[in-house]
């Protein structure tokens, strides 16, 4: 009989690299799927990893398979210890995003880190883990991911809008399951503000006291991915070779730079929402950033929805965790419609520890 109810660990690391996120959850199945989080920490990464994590894009094949094992342990570790912190018994399994390394479908390549075997000997569970690898071999962009936790456990919403190191979003489009990442958001903000030796913009006071420069406002909204129709994802790659090259040429202050960038983000949002009196659930890093949601209301006549902080700060966490539980009972975790896979499918890697 297949169990109604799941206790999960469930892990995320973002590309803006604010930290690992870890929640336990309970996720129980009555007519719909609910869920209730326990407990739930961000740990900050150390400059150490923080520096290896933003470098991954320049290493060989050979040194992230060397760096994969370092960071499983890692990983392993400070799971265990928000484990022991919580005093946590009777986990079903830990289900985990890793840290992705190399994302370039159109080659068929993914690689996140922390998918190793040595993952589940530090801890002693089962993890499941890897979700993206299946994907890419079925021809998909291997993300985005979240809209199957989007649609089974935030269904109430038009539209789940995402902002993390990219703006993404999910909604309901010809009866299907619509999702793609929109543009880059605190990946951009978060470098130029480090110039100020600075880790974000608080509130986006900064920003707000810049001026838009109009020409780089211009070459930022014709970049070609803004032309190309869904499923389609970004990488860090794609931020390194277009767009921070971009910004550099304006010689611009980091002022002028958070501002302008800002405007491109309202604006390329802003055209994803077509139905413009429909309710959003805005998750994600960015909702602190007091200036860019004030441009996304004066964009859009919809009802912008902020949450409580534990579904904005840790939703993505919460929707792996699902995602496991989804793959444990081999259901759909993965559509086609938003991934552009050949097929709809249960993807994921289960980990046990040698006995």
């Amino acid at each position: 009989m297949i169990k109604v109810e799941y206790n999960v660990v469930a892990v995320m690391s973002g590309t803006s690299l604010d930290g690992i996120d870890i929640i336990y959850v309970t996720f129980s199945r009555s007519r719909n799927w609910n869920f209730k989080i326990h407990h739930a920490k961000t740990i900050k990464y150390s400059a150490k990893w923080k520096a290896l994590l933003a470098n991954l894009v320049n290493k060989s094949l050979g040194e992230l398979k060397a760096l994969d094992i370092a960071y499983s342990k890692y990983l392993a570790s400070e799971i265990l210890s928000f484990i022991n912190k919580f005093n946590i018994r009777g986990i079903d399994f830990v289900s985990s995003h890793g840290h992705t390394a190399l994302h370039q479908p159109e080659k068929g390549l993914t690689y996140q880190i922390g998918n190793h075997q040595v993952f589940a000997e530090v801890l002693q569970q089962k993890i499941i883990c890897d979700f993206r690898v299946q994907d890419v071999e079925y021809g998909g962009q291997g993300a985005p991911l979240v809209p199957v936790g989007d649609m089974l456990l935030f269904h109430n919403y038009e539209y789940c809008l995402n902002l993390g190191g990219f703006a993404n979003v999910s909604f309901e489009k010809n009866n299907e399951r619509v999702a793609f990442d929109i543009c880059p958001v605190n990946i951009v903000l978060n470098h130029y503000v480090s110039k100020l030796n600075l880790e974000y913009d608080n509130r986006g006071k900064i920003a707000s006291t810049g001026k838009v420069n109009n020409d780089l406002l211009a070459e930022l909204n014709q970049l070609e991915f803004y032309n190309q129709l869904p499923p389609k994802s970004l990488g860090l790659e794609w931020v390194k070779s277009l767009v921070f090259p971009l910004i550099d040429r304006y010689n611009l202050s980091v002022e002028g730079i958070l501002r302008t960038f800002i405007e491109h983000i309202a604006i390329q949002i802003s055209k994803v929402l077509e139905n413009q009196s429909s309710k959003i659930l805005i998750t994600g890093g960015g909702v602190y950033n007091d200036f860019l949601i004030q441009r996304l209301k004066e964009k859009t006549a919809s009802n912008i929805v902020v949450p409580d902080n534990e579904i904005v700060e840790f939703k993505e966490a919460l929707v792996f965790g699902l995602l496991g539980v989804l793959k444990e009972r081999n259901e759909i975790n993965c559509l086609k419609s938003v991934t552009g896979a050949t097929r709809d499918h249960s993807s994921g890697k289960i980990l046990f520890p040698n006995a």
